[in-house]
């Protein structure tokens, strides 16, 4: 029977067409876009930024906290001191995020927690009995003659 007869038969108008299948496109990453780098120099340079005009900040009220010799202004000082020591360590922290990200990984633990032998029961005898065999020779330094 053809398409047309069995389309007739069920009621069908129209054929669908079969689309062809195309596979997703993988994107590349932009090279010459380095995100991280990007994001560090920004960030690196709004810390600056913001300890520059701190520093600034700090020497403004010092001079009104020693015109006025009042305790509240001495306060705001230090605490503008504070702010902008916690600043500086957050710059440090960007320096130390920055070279975690680019440091190549670490190599696998070496300690092995749960060893499956994939292979038959004639394959694990084998490699048993191979180690049993070199296991059992003994070298003797005297004689230089190798003994089971």
């Amino acid at each position: 029977m053809s398409d047309d007869t069995l389309s007739k038969i069920l009621g069908l108008s129209e054929v669908e067409e079969k689309k062809e299948f195309k596979p997703p496109v993988v994107r590349d990453k932009d090279k010459s876009k380095p995100d991280v780098d990007k994001d560090y120099n920004y960030s690196r340079e709004a810390y600056y930024d913001l300890i520059q005009k701190g520093q600034e900040a700090i020497d403004g009220i010092l001079s009104v906290a020693k015109e006025g010799e009042h305790p509240r202004a001495y306060e705001v000082a230090g605490q503008l001191i504070k702010s902008v020591g916690d600043t500086v360590d957050k710059l440090q922290d960007l320096q130390k995020k920055l070279k975690d990200l680019k440091e190549l990984p670490k190599t696998a633990d070496t300690k092995i927690q749960n060893a499956l032998f994939v292979g038959s029961t004639a394959e694990l005898q084998k490699m048993l009995n191979k180690d049993e065999n070199t296991k059992s020779k003994i070298i003797s330094s005297t004689d230089g003659d190798i003994q089971d």
